[in-house]
């Protein structure tokens, strides 16, 4: 009997143990998580940018705010969950150009956050239009700057975020080459473009646009409007539509009918899945797409 009362007692100091080392390991590693750097981006696109430049960085922690499919962010409300996310960011980074018109609002409740204007040193801008990132030399730019900011902040780990940012940059200059040379015989081409967010596609590749402002929603596209369009590619020989894979194809179809122009469907990159190759994937897809013109 006394003998197991002791042992009883070993087993008693034993589960003690074990339930003090596992609380130490856990508190530890809860410690630890507390510690990372925490990234923030506003939406997918400076997600894909940023999962790129910090890919193997130590001790950092990314979030992306918004739903990766919530597209553009023009006139988006800020919710919970997304200040939620943001209330133990060390930083955020947004595309700029005022596309994240909320920044006034996270600002204003957390003063102290350090931020990332990816926009800063973009050349090639279009007035009133942010899809910077549509244009290959601009999403350099932005990866540019994304990577130094975060090297400035974060200078633990500015060795890899250098590193990741030159071999992606040289991913997307190999790509930008491939539509240099197979793309060179659109330039001058006329087309119509019914998403703003492929005027930076359809600029670099020299395409001369007529725009039509959507705000990514074609129903916004008036009567009289169509009408004039229509008018314009008749005389104007215009043959070639360009629309966002996740547009509503209703009024291109409508000006491919009435004019006998094709439609050409382009991928802007606002959504997708979080993949470190998710851009560079649709670079590839937009190139094939527009070898197609004719």
């Amino acid at each position: 009997m006394k003998n197991k009362s002791i042992f009883i007692v070993i087993a008693i100091i034993l589960i003690i143990f074990i339930a003090i080392i596992l609380y130490k390991n856990i508190t530890g590693i809860e410690q630890e998580e507390n510690n990372n750097f925490k990234i923030v981006t506003t939406f997918y696109p400076i997600y894909i940018m940023t999962e790129n430049i910090t890919s193997g960085a130590q001790n950092v922690e990314l979030t992306n705010m918004t739903d990766t499919n919530i597209g553009c962010l023009h006139d988006y409300t800020l919710v919970t969950a997304d200040m939620k996310k943001i209330e133990n960011a060390d930083i955020i980074i947004q595309n700029g150009m005022g596309l994240e018109n909320f920044m006034s609002q996270i600002l204003g409740t957390y003063s102290n956050i350090k931020t990332i204007d990816s926009s800063k040193n973009v050349q090639s801008k279009i007035e009133e239009n942010s899809h910077i990132w549509m244009n290959i030399q601009n999403y350099i730019a932005q990866v540019e700057e994304i990577a130094k900011g975060l090297s400035e902040v974060n200078p633990e780990n500015s060795l890899i975020y250098e590193q990741n940012k030159n071999e992606y940059i040289e991913k997307l200059k190999n790509i930008q080459e491939k539509y240099n040379l197979e793309l060179s015989g659109l330039n001058g081409r006329k087309a119509i473009c019914l998403d703003e967010a492929l005027e930076y596609i359809a600029k670099q590749i020299g395409l001369d646009i007529i725009s039509i402002k959507t705000d990514h929603e074609e129903s916004t596209i008036s009567a009289e409007t169509m009408k004039n369009l229509i008018e314009t590619m008749k005389n104007e020989n215009i043959n070639i539509i360009l629309v966002e894979s996740g547009d509503n194809l209703n009024n291109a179809q409508t000006l491919a009918n009435e004019t006998g122009a094709k439609i050409y469907t382009l991928n802007s990159g606002l959504t997708g899945e979080l993949n470190k190759d998710a851009y560079i994937n649709v670079l590839n897809q937009n190139l094939e797409e527009l070898k197609g013109i004719q």
